[in-house]
């Protein structure tokens, strides 16, 4: 049996397509631009669409830089905590997952530039800080001291603060997202296998949240 067509016009299917096409555009110029150098006409000009076609679907680009976070890391953070919440396993385990998670699907892609941009200029843009961390960081971090918590209560990790642990299991990956999209790839310095690193990571915290045994 064959599969059905699309049926639609030439020019209805690129209508729906545009607002992808348009954030797929805008997540390009974001990361090769920064926030503040990004333009709305480069955007279009890049999602092959005129300027008065993206206000269409985006008021500016302060909203177009959410729907980017939104439709990209937002989106992923839910899946995410839906998956630990069907997770019936080990908290190491689930831990683990998370965090090698976290570097495939968001920080080793262009996605991580993002999350540099917001790092170099989100002093500048107050309203902007408070959206990506009431959305992106809180979420995240909040979905890792769940599992911390789920672990100790558990009685398989060992009794930490689960605020101030979460903080140190984030910095080292965020340093790596750092190495990988700043100086890492240019400067003549040992490069580090990004896999082999997020494996000895999470194998040493893995075994070093570990409850004794009784």
């Amino acid at each position: 049996m064959q599969a059905p067509q699309d049926t639609k016009p030439r020019w209805e299917r690129r209508k729906d397509a545009r607002p992808q096409e348009l954030l797929a555009a805008a997540l390009d110029q974001f990361v090769e631009r920064g926030y503040a150098a990004t333009r709305l006409e480069d955007v279009a000009r890049h999602a092959g669409v005129s300027k008065g076609t993206l206000y269409l679907y985006f008021a500016n680009k302060e909203e177009l830089f959410k729907a980017v976070v939104r439709d990209n890391i937002v989106a992923t953070i839910g899946a995410a905590e839906q998956d630990a919440a069907a997770f019936d396993g080990p908290s190491g385990e689930l831990l683990g997952t998370l965090l090698m998670r976290w570097w495939t699907e968001i920080w080793a892609t262009p996605l991580g530039g993002i999350t540099k941009l917001m790092l170099a200029e989100g002093n500048n843009f107050p309203e902007l800080a408070q959206f990506y961390n009431d959305e992106v960081v809180a979420r995240g971090s909040g979905l890792i001291t769940q599992v911390l918590v789920r672990g100790i209560e558990r009685g398989e990790f060992r009794p930490v603060d689960p605020v101030v642990m979460t903080q140190v299991l984030i910095a080292p990956v965020l340093m790596l997202m750092m190495w990988t999209h700043s100086y890492m790839p240019t400067c003549d310095m040992p490069q580090i296998p990004p896999q082999a690193f997020m494996d000895t990571f999470i194998a040493t915290t893995v075994a070093g949240l570990k409850a004794d045994a009784p």
